[in-house]
């Protein structure tokens, strides 16, 4: 059989899902760009030998299981501070969705963005790596298990055995990951514009009405982690809100959920880049903040 034209515009169109792909094995948004890019150098240089027995997308992705597959045996398992079963563990990172969006079809996008939320990132943190994309591929992008069988290079029925204790053990882990409602627009509008107004304002008072009675503080790269309004205003108040006009909130988007940079005054008046804060909303209110202060996260959002 003769070898297929791959054309660089096909190849480019696929890299918003598989870039959300590598961040899904992953767990960073570092790592994530880095390893969709090995994967187009590697299909690029390897394009005279695609036969295409199978669609170019199924051949990208099964460079990209075989690169991260490799990146995973040197890496411990990324996690978030509350996940207290993960020993030397790497953190978590979030990734901007204008990462992702860099397709026109509006199909691809929503499959970039499918099962991209923090929570389930986390809890497919905990798969072996074979497994972890045995689910994404079957249970987040839908793929057939023929298909997925291609990717992996193993037998349909590999793949179904691989998904089923997968899907088992996600339930172990986290049987409430991602079951989120949330709160219709007018509602999360203003949720978010309350919260930057208590941020801007060092309120206190209005930054806990604003919070569920189970919310959960998470501040990556500091180990420990907060629960509940009372614990969680009592932190802000001793070391973030203490003067109005120190944050400025910039509204962004993280893992499909609402997102700010926090830019704090400096003593010469500019505002630098702080933190980055990820959301999670339901109808009650704030259901869980992730607030993470690497300046390399900040600098994924601001560049």
């Amino acid at each position: 059989m003769h070898a297929v034209t791959m054309s660089p515009p096909e190849l480019e169109s696929y890299r918003g899902e598989l870039l959300a792909y590598c961040y899904r094995m992953l767990g960073s948004a570092h790592e994530a760009e880095d390893l969709a890019q090995e994967t187009y150098l590697r299909a690029w240089r390897s394009r005279d030998t695609f036969e295409g027995r199978a669609s170019v997308r199924t051949y990208l992705y099964r460079i990209a299981t075989n690169v991260c597959l490799t990146a995973l045996q040197q890496r411990a398992r990324r996690a978030m501070p509350s996940d207290l079963s993960a020993p030397d563990q790497q953190w978590l990172q979030p990734i901007p969705d204008a990462l992702l969006a860099t397709g026109s079809d509006p199909a691809d996008l929503i499959q970039a963005h499918a099962g991209i939320r923090l929570a389930f990132i986390a809890a497919l943190q905990h798969l072996p790596p074979i497994r972890r994309a045995a689910l994404i591929l079957r249970d987040v992008l839908s793929w057939p298990a023929a298909e997925v069988a291609e990717a992996l290079n193993t037998t349909p029925a590999a793949v179904n055995s691989a998904l089923l204790r997968a899907r088992t053990q996600i339930a172990q882990v986290a049987p409430i990951v991602d079951n989120v409602v949330e709160p219709t627009e007018p509602h999360r509008r203003a949720l978010l514009d309350r919260y930057v107004a208590a941020f801007s304002n060092a309120d206190i008072t209005s930054l806990v009405h604003l919070l569920r009675t189970d919310i959960a503080l998470e501040m990556p790269p500091e180990p420990q982690w907060l629960r509940g309004p009372e614990a969680v205003a009592q932190f802000f108040a001793d070391h973030v809100l203490s003067t109005p006009g120190e944050f400025r909130m910039d509204t962004t988007m993280a893992n499909s959920q609402p997102a700010f940079v926090a830019y704090q005054r400096a003593q010469n008046g500019t505002y630098q880049p702080h933190a980055v804060h990820v959301l999670t909303l339901d109808t009650s209110g704030v259901a869980h903040i992730a607030v993470f202060r690497e300046p390399t996260i900040c600098r994924l959002f601001t560049r």
